[in-house]
């Protein structure tokens, strides 16, 4: 069983944060950003909560897809950045979207978190026969878990919103999800510090003793091995499943982390970048909403149409990597 996404929908907040503005409290420049990241400026919530950019790109979905909200079964939110330890993102997103009907959780896989949500969606739809749709909402405001000292990693990071609207189908889908959890420490943020007397053996512990609770940690270095491995993995794992080949796929999709992962990917896949939606330019880093706020961008400009065979990959913090190959 398949799913088909039935209506795409997006949300940014107005203020934009571009390259120039960082050199402001760190020492680098325009240039040097661009060229190693891809990245021109990005979107900046200051305290528009996630909850409101998640219910306005749902919002958008739902308006898309045409459908009434309490016909919806499942909310599924994904975010690393909620306004609420409890409840959930997705409950809040559920009662202001009128989805009276629909059960809610969030999920967290970071920048991996809209591939094992969409994957999870089409599992409940196979599994649950009274289930009509789901919404899926990847809502993201990294700039407040930022560290503004760190230049290597503050210039990377945007906020900003999407969802789909998904029913069962018979259309094509395969998906491959996975974990590295002894890459851990490379990309975190702490919150709970322990208290020095209480003995932890811990990598995170050991290895980052100064590190503040709530600031985003990431080894660029280690980060990018892993990446560049994994996105062609995770399209590769998936697509031998029902051997779809590089050939058929007229998009890929990744998560807009760096320009440079991205290229490097399609070059050890074979494919040209001509065939990669890229978005990082003027999103930045949005983590989980990478990946759907491309995908809306490239659904509503007709670069993605219905039929087109499309590779949505991610990777984050776990280290998650996951791959779905779909039929839009």
């Amino acid at each position: 069983m398949g799913i088909n996404i039935l209506g795409t929908g997006s949300y940014v907040p107005d203020q934009t944060f571009t390259n120039d503005d960082f050199t402001r409290f760190v020492e680098t420049n325009d240039e040097w950003i661009r060229t190693r990241t891809g990245i021109c400026e990005r979107r900046m919530a200051g305290w528009e909560p996630v909850w409101y950019m998640g219910t306005q790109a749902a919002l958008k979905a739902i308006e898309a897809s045409g459908i009434d909200p309490s016909e919806i079964g499942l909310v599924i939110s994904t975010t690393v950045t909620g306004d609420f330890l409890t409840p959930s993102t997705a409950s809040i997103i559920q009662d202001k979207i009128g989805a009276k009907n629909a059960s809610a959780f969030d999920l967290n896989a970071a920048c991996s978190g809209f591939v094992y949500a969409l994957d999870t969606a089409r599992r409940f739809l196979e599994t649950e026969p009274s289930m009509k749709y789901v919404l899926v909402t990847a809502n993201e405001a990294l700039s407040r878990f930022t560290d503004f000292t760190d230049r290597g990693s503050c210039i990377l990071f945007g906020d900003g919103a999407a969802a789909v609207i998904v029913e069962r189908s018979d259309k094509m889908f395969t998906s491959h999800l996975g974990s590295d959890g002894s890459g851990a420490n490379v990309l975190f943020a702490r919150s709970l510090m322990p208290a020095p007397e209480v003995a932890v053996e811990s990598d995170f512990e050991d290895n980052f003793p100064e590190m503040s609770l709530n600031k985003l940690y990431q080894n660029g270095k280690e980060v990018y091995k892993f990446a560049v491995a994994a996105l062609p993995k995770a399209f590769e794992l998936a697509a031998e499943k029902i051997g779809v080949t590089k050939e058929e796929i007229d998009w890929f999709i990744p998560h807009q982390a760096n320009i440079r992962i991205i290229e490097t990917a399609a070059k050890k896949l074979g494919v040209s970048m001509d065939k990669f939606v890229v978005t990082l330019d003027h999103y930045g880093n949005t983590s989980s909403a990478s990946i759907p706020l491309a995908l809306d961008e490239a659904v509503r400009s007709g670069k993605v149409k219905k039929g087109d065979k499309i590779a949505l990959i991610g990777f984050g913090a776990g280290l998650t990597y996951g791959g779905i190959v779909m039929e839009y």
